[in-house]
């Protein structure tokens, strides 16, 4: 097996934050799904880590811990993945317990959007139905309860109707900034990533910027092949990643099997063209 044709899979979310299947159910899935590498990455919270690496262990698949970190950027949302991190580092814990602060606040001010603009009542207590760690309530939350009561039809239809921006559910929230993310998860040991670059509604200026920016604080890859790319995409962001030095990373972005657009370790390989985040890991 080549670095290119692993199966690796470093994004993927569990009850910790706001999938639906514990780290061990998690590692399992992803065992049972042919993955060679796996990552936890929820989001701004590492206290899974642990538990998935034992499972991993116990099942004979390679880990690697991670963390997906939420930042503002130009008054946009966009996510930073930290792999082969040191979840225990003590700046990274503090980080991230600081970009956690206020999400039930915001979500409570979604809970009175939903019932002030369009008449849903009661999805403040309807999305905590959902939640497995109370500090990370979430627009995904929000999703299944609203799927539930049958406000639409699915958790991405939710989105387009209610949470996105200018939806009447959305309230921004302000996260850690970028220098801060890169920052925490390389003094932690590990690599700062991208997360699904083609969701971010920016422009072709604005992502130079973003990507020479990121460069600068240390980032050193973006996910290409990724759950909420088209097939069209892994080619184009593996090229923009060779137009910036950027290595590249690979990743389901699973949360749950419901709702999943790709289901762990169900990618398609990473283009030939590619140089893989985790090669030195591996080979070391």
């Amino acid at each position: 097996m080549s670095i290119l044709t692993l199966n690796a899979d470093l994004h993927s979310h569990s009850t910790i934050s706001d999938g639906v299947l514990t780290p061990a159910a998690l590692a399992e899935r992803a065992k049972a799904n042919g993955v060679d590498v796996w990552a936890l990455t929820d989001h701004d919270e590492v206290s899974g880590v642990a538990a998935a690496r034992a499972a991993a262990h116990e099942l004979d698949m390679g880990f690697i811990s991670g963390v997906e970190i939420s930042i503002t950027w130009a008054g946009k949302t966009i996510h930073i993945v930290g792999l082969n991190i040191d979840e225990n580092n003590p700046d990274l814990i503090a980080g991230l317990a600081k970009t956690r602060s206020g999400r039930e606040r915001r979500a409570q001010d979604m809970a009175a959007d939903l019932a002030s603009k369009v008449g849903i009542t009661g999805s403040f207590e309807g999305a905590l139905k959902y939640v497995g760690n109370p500090d990370l309530i979430s627009r995904s939350h929000f999703a299944r309860y609203l799927v539930e009561i049958g406000a639409a039809p699915s958790v991405s239809d939710v989105f387009k109707l209610y949470l996105a921006e200018g939806k009447p559910g959305y309230v921004p929230h302000r996260w850690a900034t970028l220098a801060e993310a890169v920052s925490w998860i390389r003094g932690a040991g590990g690599a700062a990533v991208v997360a699904h670059p083609g969701r971010y509604d920016l422009s072709p200026l604005a992502f130079d910027s973003f990507f020479r920016e990121f460069k600068e604080y240390g980032g050193i890859a973006i996910e290409t092949v990724t759950g909420s790319h088209t097939v069209d995409q892994y080619d184009e962001y593996t090229k923009i990643a060779n137009q910036y030095g950027f290595l590249v990373s690979r990743g389901s972005d699973f949360h749950s099997p419901e709702d999943a657009e790709v289901d762990i370790g169900k990618l398609p390989l990473l283009p030939k063209f590619s140089k893989p985040v985790w090669e030195n890991w591996l080979s070391a």
